[in-house]
Parts: structure tokens; sequence; C-alpha cells
């Protein structure tokens, strides 16, 4: 297969493209600073918190919409042990703007916090909030690795260019913008990318369903044609885990730091509550055409094209059927078209992720822990230098797992099993103190490491009910356990805190024990104030008195 110089140029452009928006939005940015009273690093993390109604939905909404969302959802419908209706992430993700939109936004503006971790570092100390930061941080770092791992894999099928050409390449765009204009840059470009990424895909589309190597898509859905109907369905001793994939998409998004960047980066209250609610329609539209991609794959005679057989999944390639079936079932300028919308949604969710975990770094880490005392000059480089690591360590990752469904599971599990019960408990719940948040995040992180992770072949040594092996023999957990441990986790931080309050407040251990400070100091009642204010001011007259009786003697 000789390399596709068309589509190599039509990328460089879009490349291009990309680049320049980035460094127009970083003039912008630096004169913004000139006026900002928050000073450089606010501009930077949050532009200054005046980001306008159209940008805020287009950088929400290209944040969620990126290559895992794309390649995911085409991977799920076309995978014949899964099916369209294991391609969840649409559906969830309207679950979390409108949840975030309802209950996250106000408390989190209402107190100016710059990044997620701030209630959290406010009410539990520095300490115990940089071990909490690891999973976010941990997190983000998967998120770019499975960005990458989206556009390499598709570059590499359609252009045949290097699977680490193509990444490094992505890798190095991405940074280079994202350091130069912060999230002023990452909410414009943001802006391009989704236009492109919508019009790209859905240009797609007709070619798709008019090929001649597919049959009616509406045939294949719940007929046995090429392989299973693409539909798919869920047993009922498969109802759990469905459950359980749902509520993991739905409510790990409420614990990344991308999406408060994003609702705190708007100009008031209403108009973050709107972005949530627009960019929950536009993931709904966003993932019709790679559910039509799955299905098209799943209704393919791969014998009759140049691909041949066996089939993606007997190879092993149901990770990379989007640019598969660009490549063999749409002409060249079509396809080149496709990776276009690929390039865009991974370039959107990247630098979001980049600048998402140098936010926690610089603000909560460098700034508040290590050196409290940083100029706004000093800040700016930490961010910087945060920005390259993670993008390094996120680029490395992509070279270990071609699936793009593990990063975007892994990385979202650590989200909701750890994160999100933290989150939820500072924000809502007074009672939280360290004791209980220590002992919450232990519990979550053994039993979610010991209940096991077949993606990435780790044994379950906690069998919850209906742990069996798959059809791949695997041992999975069929029963809802990471909806279970985000609940006990959040019980235990719950429990624990109400606890240690007790246990300090009725003096039943030394107030000397008390390293997080939770013990409530004696409240003194006004009248009895106002009585020892009188009863020192009569004190001090008496005394007065006193001492020019003895002067005039």
């Amino acid at each position: 297969m000789a390399l596709n110089v068309p589509g190599l140029v039509v990328m460089a452009v879009f490349y291009l493209v990309i680049l320049g928006t980035g460094i127009w939005a970083s003039m912008r940015s630096k004169k913004e600073e000139k006026n900002c009273t928050g000073g450089g690093m606010e501009i930077t993390l949050l532009a200054g918190r005046k980001i306008n109604l159209l940008v805020g939905v287009f950088t929400l909404t290209a944040t969620w919409v990126g290559g895992g969302f794309i390649l995911g959802i085409a991977e799920a419908t076309y995978n014949p042990t899964l099916g369209a209706v294991w391609a969840l992430m649409p559906v969830p993700y309207v679950l979390t703007f409108f949840v975030g939109a309802c209950f996250f936004v106000r408390p989190m503006r209402e107190n100016k916090y710059v990044t997620m971790m701030d209630p959290l570092q406010k009410r539990y100390g520095n300490v115990l909030s940089s071990a909490l930061i690891l999973p976010a941080l941990v997190a983000d770092v998967l998120w770019v690795a499975r960005t990458l791992v989206s556009l390499g894999g598709t570059m590499s099928v359609i252009l045949d260019l290097s699977y680490a050409y193509s990444i490094i390449t992505s890798s190095v765009v991405a940074i280079i913008y994202t350091l130069l204009g912060g999230l002023y840059s990452v909410a414009y470009t943001d802006v391009i990318q989704l236009i492109l990424l919508f019009a790209s895909l859905w240009v797609c589309v007709p070619f798709l369903l008019t090929n001649p190597h597919s049959m009616d898509i509406s045939l294949t859905a719940y007929n046995h044609t090429f392989q299973a109907p693409w539909v798919g369905k869920v047993e009922l001793n498969e109802a759990g885990k469905f459950f359980d994939d749902f509520m993991l998409l739905a409510f790990g998004g409420l614990a990344y730091q991308a999406f408060y960047q994003r609702i705190l980066s708007a100009s008031s209250y209403t108009q973050a509550q709107v972005t949530c609610f627009a960019s929950a329609a536009f993931c709904l539209v966003l993932g019709i055409p790679s559910v039509l991609f799955g299905a098209v794959a799943a209704s393919t005679d791969w014998n009759t094209t140049a691909y041949g057989l066996p089939t993606p999944y007997e190879r092993g390639e149901a990770g990379s059927i989007l640019p598969i079936v660009l490549q063999f079932l749409t002409p060249t300028y079509v396809s080149i078209i496709g990776i276009g919308a690929v390039a865009a949604a991974v370039m959107s969710s990247m630098d979001s992720a980049l600048l998402s975990s140098a936010s926690l770094f610089s603000s909560n880490i460098y700034k508040n822990i290590i050196r409290k005392q940083a100029s706004d000059r000093e800040m700016q480089w930490v961010i910087r230098i945060s920005v390259v690591a993670v993008g390094l360590c996120g680029t490395a990752l992509t070279f270990l797992d071609n699936s793009v469904l593990v990063f975007w599971l892994v990385g979202v599990d650590m989200s909701y099993t750890i994160m999100f019960p933290q989150l939820v408990c500072t924000l809502f719940f007074k009672v939280s103190n360290g004791y209980g948040a220590t002992l919450g995040f232990i519990i979550g992180l053994v039993m979610r490491i010991l209940s096991g992770e077949p993606l990435i072949d780790l044994l379950p040594v906690i069998r919850f009910p209906g742990c069996r092996l798959d059809p791949e023999g695997k041992l999975r957990q069929y029963f809802p356990f990471r909806t279970a441990i985000a609940i006990i986790s959040l019980l235990s931080i719950l429990i624990f805190s109400w606890l240690a309050s007790v246990v300090f407040n009725k003096g039943l251990l030394p107030e000397s024990w008390d390293v997080f400070k939770i013990k409530r100091k004696p409240k003194t009642d006004p009248r009895t104030q106002e009585e020892s204010r009188t009863n020192k001011g009569n004190e001090e007259t008496s005394e007065s008195k006193q001492i020019l009786e003895t002067t005039n003697l």
C-alpha cells in the first residue's frame, strides 16, 4: 500500500489551520492578561472567566466528543459480542451535563473555584488533597493516551503513515498551541475542530450507506447475516454490567477537571447551565454517524472488498473499524475527509486533557503547597512544563495498547469509583472531614483493585454475585460492582467522618490526636460575651479610680 500523498497534504493543512488559530488565540490571551485583576494564571486556566456562550458550547461539546467517543461507538456497534445498545457514550453524557448543570455548577461558581480540587483542598488541607489529586492526574494522562491511539490507528490505516509518526505529530501540535494560549487557544481551536468534525462525519455517511459491498443496515439490524445483528441486545444476566457501564459514563465525567474548567470559565451562572444543556443535545447528534459506521461494517461482505477475509473482528482490528470502513468502503477523497473528522475530534479532547492536568498540578500542588509565594510569571512556566509532561506521558502510553476502549474505561473508572464520591461529599455534606475522606479513598481504591479488570488482565479477588467467564474466556464481574464501590466509598466517607467528629467532640480521644482539626470550638452566647465585656469594663474603671485615689493621697 502506497503512501497517501493527497491525504498527507490535507492533514498538513488541517494542522496548520489549528496551529494558526491557537497562535491567534494566544495573542488575545496576552492582551487580556493586562486587564485581568486575577492575573495571567486565571487567564491561562479560565480565560478570565469571560468565555461567551457559543464558544463555551463548542468547547464543552468538543471536549467530550473526542477520538475515543467516535471510534469507541463505532467499535462497540460493530463488535458482534456487543452491538449498538452497548455504544453507551451519547446517552449517559446527556445525564452528565444535566446533573452537572442542576447540582454542581452553582456551588463551584459561587465559591469562585479555579479547579475541582479547590473545595477538597479547602476542606481537607494540603496533604490529603494532594493524594486525592493523583487519580485525577492519572485519568487525564489516560485520556491523552486514548485520544492519540484513535488518531494513530486511523492515520496508519488510511494514509499508510507510521503509527508512531501519526501519534507524535499530533501530540506535538496539540502541546504547542495549548502552551501558547491556555484555555483561549483550546476553546477557539475547539470551535474549528467541532465544525470540521460535524461536517466531515455527515459527508461520509451517504457514501457508506450506498456502497456496493454492504447490505441495507435495516435488514441486518435484527437478522444474522454476515455476523450477529448490529443493534445488539442486553441479556438478563448482563443487565448489571449494562447498568454499571451506564452509570460509570454518566457520573465519571463529573469528576473530570475539564468539565469544571468550562463551567468556571463561563461569564455567568446561567450561561454555564445553558452551555451544559446545549452540549448534551450536540453529543446525541454527533453520536449518530459513528453508530452508522459500525452498522455498515457489520452489514458488509468483507470477502468482496479489497480487505478480504478474515473479517476485522477476527483479525482483532475491531478498534480500528472506523478507518477500515473509510478506507475500503468509500472513495479516496471521502476517506481523507473522514480522517479529518477523527483528527479534529482527537485534538479537541487532547488539548482539554493537557490543560486540565496542568491546572490541577499548577494551582493545587505548586501554588498552594510547594511555592505559595510563586510569581505570576513563574506559574506560567509551571503550567507550560506540566502540559509538556502530561503530553509526553500520554504519548508514551499509546505504544502499550491499541484499543481505544481500554484507555477510555480505565480512565473514567478511576474518576467514578474514587473521585466522584469525594467530590459529592465535599460539596454537599458538611459532615465530611479528612478522616472519612482518607478511609473512603483507601476503601474505594483497594476494593477496585481487588475487583479485577479483564481489560488489563487483572484477576478479581473479590467476586461479586454473577462473576463468571465471558465469551473470550476472561473472568468478568457482571454485577454493577463499580457503582457498588462508588456507593460504599461515599458511605464510608460520611460514616467515618461522623464517627471521627463524635469521638473528638465528645473528648473520647485527646485533642492533640486531631490531625485534621475537626473539633468544633465552643460557641459563646452573645449575652455572655456582652456581660463579659461589661464586667471587664467595670474592672478597668475600678482600677483607674484606685490609681487616682492613691495619687491624690
